[in-house]
């Protein structure tokens, strides 16, 4: 599916699918299905799909239903809490990073060009450091 939402490009044919999960029983006018996705850019979404007594339905006349699916942008947080809800353990760790008991760090999501994912892949592959270590060291560093 591909939809415009506030002048945003959402496609889910181009966009990395992360996880997915859905309610099916045979003949359930109820059931659904959704899928997170992440853009190029880092933004999260959720595709969404079901049937007429799905959350995803939509009017097609005076009490009539019909199934429907939908896009919906997700900030980091809602993505989050979606994943903690509908995916495994290892599955969330494999999207947001391994979640550890000390809260002194913090995953943060952001958008850098090609070229600098790539010197800083290289930057961490020559000084053994990770690539968390480079940037925290470059913020600190920064003056």
């Amino acid at each position: 599916m591909k939809k415009i939402i506030n002048g945003k490009l959402y496609n889910t044919q181009t966009a990395k699918l992360l996880g997915e999960d859905s309610y099916s029983h045979p003949g359930d006018l109820a059931c659904w299905s959704e899928e997170l996705y992440q853009k190029r850019t880092g933004e999260f979404f959720l595709y969404g799909q079901g049937g007429p007594m799905s959350r995803y339905a939509q009017t097609t006349g005076q009490n009539e239903w019909s199934g429907g699916e939908q896009i919906q942008p997700m900030t980091i947080e809602n993505a989050r809490q979606w994943a903690e809800q509908h995916l495994s353990a290892d599955e969330y760790e494999a999207i947001f990073g391994e979640i550890t008991e000390d809260d002194s760090k913090k995953n943060v999501t952001f958008s850098i060009t090609k070229d600098a994912i790539e010197l800083l892949a290289r930057m961490a592959s020559e000084t053994g450091k990770t690539r968390s270590e480079l940037v925290e060291e470059m913020i600190r560093n920064h003056r």
